[in-house]
């Protein structure tokens, strides 16, 4: 499988203005072959002959001045952005509806360039990343690359940061076998409850950084437009921004390592975030992550072994005993704690959890050819006669 790994870079003050121009190269390329495939829809053999005769034109001549391969990657990042927005046009393509492409700008928050085998970046015996035409950049190596990089992506994002994102070959690392599976209720005031009855508590990284925040946002609307005042008032609200999102990162990666570790299987709920983040819970639900915490559990438990699997979202988690299998009807979210008619006493989350974790061994073990018992059975049905 392939992997990325991405380490932080800090380039001298000639290579961070190489590298800007290597950004504005690659981006002036994607703009002028996007305007050139329009109309008439040209192919990529035609955009690869314009560029090099726009190398030998005096307008065009300074692009020369970077390495081909970076401009060769931006007609090829033009060739797969049409290609997504037409298999999601047509329905090939899972997920969201993709816009077509559209034209860059030098003000866009995130700039990058991507280097291939061909353009022989190399790692120096100095553990630096040598470029072409750019120099030797100094790397900041957390950890080593498991296999050659077949490509690596130099970014730069809106706080003025530089990454090199390496893509490697890695094998799957499979953990020993252990017997224990759960199943994960996700929600705002705690972050998840699992069917063992333990919490997770809910972080609220971007809640706890409101104040400041709002401080450096009100500094920067008080700063005038196209000063050099504000562009150091906006890199500082970027930093701020990006200080959240590393930490929300950073805690998801270990929460999610650490149930993958402990779970031969791990079901969660197919939440509709998309959904939920048009709605007044939107600042909480994007705080919460639960999307990227997800994509996080299913990526590490397909290198390391385990199963993994959604359940449905019109599943009635919620309203289902777990007990007996009653379904006991819509609830508001203000009762916590509810009682069946056969006497059992539910939380609501840990009622949930342990639902979903019956929905999920059920269509596991279906899924696998096996005969499903009546409790699993009764369970997995309702969701089918709900949907």
């Amino acid at each position: 499988m392939q992997l990325r790994y991405q380490f932080r870079l800090y380039p001298t003050a000639g290579q961070q203005a190489a590298l800007a121009k290597a950004f504005g190269c690659a981006r002036v390329v994607f703009n002028d072959a996007l305007a050139a495939r329009r109309l008439p829809y040209l192919p990529d053999r035609e955009l690869s002959k314009q560029l090099t005769e726009a190398k030998k034109t005096p307008e065009r001549a300074w692009l020369a001045e970077v390495s081909a391969v970076v401009l060769q990657q931006a007609l090829a990042d033009l060739n797969t952005a049409y290609r997504n927005f037409f298999e999601s046009t047509t329905g090939k393509r899972k997920g969201g509806r993709v816009a077509p492409p559209r034209f860059r700008s030098r003000k866009d928050s995130r700039q990058s360039i991507r280097f291939t085998r061909a353009a022989r970046f190399a790692i120096t015996s100095g553990g630096k990343l040598r470029l072409p035409k750019i120099g030797d950049v100094s790397v900041v190596w957390s950890r080593e690359l498991p296999s050659r990089p077949s490509s690596v992506t130099v970014i730069k994002d809106a706080a003025g940061r530089y990454f090199a994102s390496f893509v490697v070959e890695a094998t799957e690392e499979l953990l020993p076998p252990v017997e224990s599976e759960v199943g994960i209720d996700l929600g705002l005031a705690t972050f998840a409850v699992l069917s063992n009855g333990a919490t997770i508590a809910s972080p609220r990284f971007l809640q706890r950084a409101e104040r400041r925040l709002r401080r450096l946002q009100k500094a920067l609307s008080r700063k005038q437009k196209g000063s050099a005042n504000r562009a150091k008032a906006r890199i500082k609200v970027a930093r701020a921004h990006a200080k959240v999102a590393d930490t929300r990162r950073d805690w998801a990666h270990k929460r999610s390592t650490a149930i993958i570790r402990d779970n031969q299987a791990v079901f969660v709920e197919d939440l509709c975030v998309k959904g939920l983040s048009r709605s007044r819970l939107a600042k909480s639900v994007h705080d919460a992550g639960w999307g990227m915490f997800t994509r996080m559990l299913e990526e590490k438990a397909r290198r390391r072994g385990r199963y993994f699997a959604e359940i449905d979202r019109y599943f009635p988690s919620s309203q289902l005993c777990s007990t007996c299998g009653r379904v006991d009807g819509p609830k508001p979210l203000c009762i916590r704690e509810w009682t069946c008619p056969c006497g059992a006493v539910h939380d609501r989350d840990l009622n949930a959890a342990k639902n979903i974790l019956a929905a999920g061994r059920a269509e596991r073990l279906n899924a696998c050819g096996a005969l499903v018992g009546p409790d699993s059975f009764r369970r997995g049905a309702r969701k089918q006669e709900l949907t």
